[in-house]
């Protein structure tokens, strides 16, 4: 027996169906998705700049415009819809945040998502879109600059002398302090008169005036550029217990720009002093911008094999890297801007980019006499990976004008170098290793060559 055959109404929808499964088929995953989904927000607050990062499954589209009374950035993202995730945002912006006042969220138009974020200062937005990299999926960035940038030279100075006022201060409590229990020390016996003894003059004191080199050499400040590496939205290695890369190495950068402030004459800059990226442009551009004398830049890298130990130091290659490895480790390092997220759109990053190319033999000779001091230093303290300055392409060490080494600490990713590498006895040897490394190199070419007096 057959089954009845459908009536005409039925074959109608039978055919509708098919054509529209036909042009279901026929439709990309763009056009399928009714809209994107947020995977994870973030915000990276820094004095130089606040970071906003939404990480989606798919590239977000967005139109932004800025609006007064009060200033705001105003933020509408097409094919989103209202969630949970997206009001994680409100959230994470902090009181302490020194550009976004608040974050208000709203569903503006179907399928359109406002984001209104009230701000404390005048600000030049940036914003741009990431292609999935390392872990992370489609990324939208809105990057908060201050509009008027500040003078980084005069800053340091001005810290150099309010460290230096202070201290003057606390030695004037201290003999205050000794002059008043003196005043209370009881008088002793009087002693009967006997003959005194004519006074014996003290020999005359002749002022030397300092000859002009000598002059230059004691007024001159040392700069110091210290580059923790990574930071924000770049991780860095993670070692095996979770430990990351950015955290141990802004640590030892911290503790180091303490100790080198602690003598005289000297003064440290870093590059970052939080979690937040800088791109390897721009951590050149910085030390430029104070004059340094020296750039260190501080890693605590990995490698595939986690039985790979020991420190090393690196310095420019203008040819070939000295290794493999350490053609990989600069390959490695040199992505960074690729993880932490780098806008190739700004009007300045084909300058800056230029500017990075122009390293020059002068440069790499001092940072290998820099590269040895710091390397025979950091031998002292644990095992060496390599026994020479090894030489790469990295490209954050490619300022003309200023001797740049790479010191990888240790190897994050071996689980006894990354369980040193949190203790912070273990930091402080490095620190007074490479503090002693740099007043070694220093000792022996004495900055001379700076034309700005300070």
């Amino acid at each position: 027996m057959h089954p009845p055959r459908p009536g005409a109404a039925a074959l109608k929808r039978r055919t509708a169906l098919q054509a529209l499964g036909s042009v279901v088929l026929s439709l990309g995953t763009a056009e399928l998705a009714f809209g994107a989904s947020l995977v994870a927000v973030r915000v990276w607050p820094a004095d130089e700049y606040t970071r906003v990062t939404l990480e989606s499954d798919t590239v977000l589209s967005v139109k932004h415009f800025m609006a007064d009374n009060p200033r705001r950035l105003v933020i509408d993202i097409d094919g989103l819809e209202l969630s949970p995730k997206l009001r994680e945002l409100v959230g994470k912006v902090h009181a302490d945040d020194p550009y976004i006042a608040g974050v208000r969220v709203g569903q503006n138009q179907p399928r359109v998502v406002r984001l209104v974020l009230d701000l404390k200062q005048a600000t030049a937005p940036q914003l741009f879109t990431l292609e999935p990299a390392a872990a992370y999926q489609h990324r939208l960035v809105f990057d908060l600059h201050p509009v008027h940038e500040a003078d980084p030279l005069l800053a340091l100075i001005n810290e150099k002398q309010s460290a230096e006022q202070k201290a003057a201060e606390a030695v004037q409590d201290a003999l205050g302090e000794f002059i008043g229990r003196v005043g209370k020390t009881p008088t002793p016996p009087a002693t009967p008169p006997g003959p005194v003894a004519p006074p014996v003059p003290a020999p005359p004191v002749i002022a030397q005036k300092p000859s002009p080199m000598t002059q230059e050499k004691i007024d001159r400040l040392i700069i110091v550029a210290l580059d923790p590496g990574h930071g924000g939205e770049d991780p860095g290695a993670i070692g095996p217990s979770g430990l990351r890369e950015k955290d141990v190495v802004l640590s030892v950068a911290m503790k180091l720009r303490d100790k080198l402030n602690a003598e005289p004459g000297m003064r440290a800059m870093l590059t970052r002093d939080a979690d937040f990226f800088v791109p390897l442009h721009e951590r050149v551009r910085k030390a430029r911008r104070v004059q340094a004398d020296l750039f260190v830049s501080i890693h605590a890298d990995a490698f595939l094999n986690p039985q790979a130990r020991g420190a090393s130091v690196f310095a420019l290659s203008q040819g070939g890297a000295t290794s493999a490895a350490a053609r990989w480790m600069a390959s490695k390092e040199n992505a960074s801007d690729i993880v932490g997220g780098v806008n190739f759109k700004a009007k300045d990053s084909t300058v800056m980019r230029a500017m990075l190319d122009m390293s020059t033999s002068a440069q790499i000779k001092d940072s290998m006499k820099l590269g040895g001091e710091v390397l025979g230093q950091i031998g002292k303290v644990g095992r060496l990976h390599k026994a020479k300055v090894e030489q790469a392409g990295f490209a954050v060490l490619k300022a003309p004008d200023i001797p740049s080494i790479l010191v990888e600490t240790a190897f994050i990713s071996n689980p006894e170098e990354e369980s040193k590498l949190r203790d912070a006895g273990y930091q402080q040897e490095l620190v007074e290793a490479l503090a002693t490394g740099i007043k070694r190199y220093f000792a022996k070419n004495p900055p001379l060559a700076r034309t700005r007096q300070l």
